[in-house]
């Protein structure tokens, strides 16, 4: 999570609310919801070029990010900001057909985003600004702990704070959990400058966060690091390199047996773009495909917007690939063909 910066770059959405802040439904709704079916919501599956992901469906023209999905692939999460409240999102696949997206049941309260499915599909970790036990609730992201539910039958249990020593009185988020159980998160430092922690699951327990080193903790700012659930390389999501294409770029990190990590490397302008924001990747549970945020445009990048009535504004902001962020996904033989 980048609150301070994500607050300053998240484009603004204008939504039409009932006069109580609940959703009118009836608003709402532009039609009947479309019968998808098949693996990834029935999305045609990209090249190594990126496509936007289920436009209108996933990727809508609010603020998305953040992907995770279930082993089987049948279950498929992401987060959503409307205004100032961020929330988890989920459709699945019931009788081959694919649900319409909604406020995941654990979600909608606090702000919640970041959702990460372990590997085994039995722990479900995620961020969130609901208060820890015994504090009183603050609103907006007073709070920012990692949460986790376990799996019960085809739901989850209820979430509860990881507690230390991953938690602590500083902001932690972004979850990224490995084969052995193994998690990768991002602390907040009292300079508001992000680096990117490992705790090792040993007989049942987190061991106390190590500080990964500058390969990972790259540039003069960094969050969000996604790490394979292999650990054989990670995608950081870093500001102010001299490689900097502009604004926050993917950089790929690999590892080796040893525990070594490369330099990191900027994934390109394939992925990256110099007008575009990223910052929240990860892979599909089989490995064919990254998923990533990204604010890049589809078309004119600077249309004349002279005499444009608000009416067609609102058209347009409620598209995907017009500057908010969104999913996009490629061919996960992007990363390797950067290995040296």
């Amino acid at each position: 999570m980048i609150t301070r910066l994500s607050i300053c770059l998240l484009c603004v959405v204008s939504v039409a609310c009932a006069p109580t802040g609940s959703v009118d439904k009836e608003a709402a709704d532009g039609g009947a919801f479309p019968e998808l079916r098949g693996p990834y919501l029935g999305q045609k599956t990209p090249g190594l070029e990126p496509r936007l992901f289920a436009p209108g469906i996933v990727s809508t023209g609010l603020p998305t990010r953040d992907v995770a999905m279930t082993p089987d692939g049948k279950e498929f999460y992401f987060g959503v900001t409307l205004g100032g409240h961020s929330m988890i999102m989920v459709t699945k696949q019931v009788d081959g057909i694919w649900t319409e997206p909604a406020v995941a049941p654990f979600s909608g309260r606090s702000n919640d985003l970041e959702p990460s499915i372990s590997p085994d599909g039995q722990r479900f970790f995620f961020l969130s600004a609901r208060p820890p036990e015994g504090q009183e609730e603050k609103p907006g992201w007073a709070y920012q702990d990692i949460w986790v539910m376990d799996r019960v039958g085809d739901g989850w249990s209820e979430p509860s704070n990881l507690g230390p020593p991953i938690s602590s009185d500083a902001p932690e988020y972004y979850p990224s959990v490995t084969e052995d159980g193994t998690i990768y998160f991002t602390r907040e430092g009292p300079d508001r400058v992000s680096s990117t922690y490992r705790s090792r699951l040993v007989d049942g327990a987190y061991a106390e966060p190590e500080l990964l080193g500058p390969q990972v903790n790259c540039g003069e700012n960094r969050f969000n690091v996604f790490v394979a659930p292999d650990e054989s390389f990670a995608i950081v999501p870093a500001m102010g390199r001299e490689d900097s294409l502009g604004g926050v770029d993917y950089y790929v990190v690999f590892r080796s047996e040893d525990d070594t990590w490369s330099e990191p490397i900027n994934m390109g302008e394939v992925i990256n773009q110099p007008a575009g924001r990223e910052w929240s990747a990860s892979l599909s549970p089989d490995g064919k495909y990254l998923f990533f945020m990204s604010s890049r445009t589809i078309g004119d990048e600077g249309p004349d917007l002279t005499g444009s009535t608000i009416s067609e504004l609102l058209t347009v902001s409620a598209q995907p690939g017009k500057g908010s962020s969104d999913i996009w996904w490629v061919n996960s033989k992007v990363i390797e063909k950067l290995r040296p």
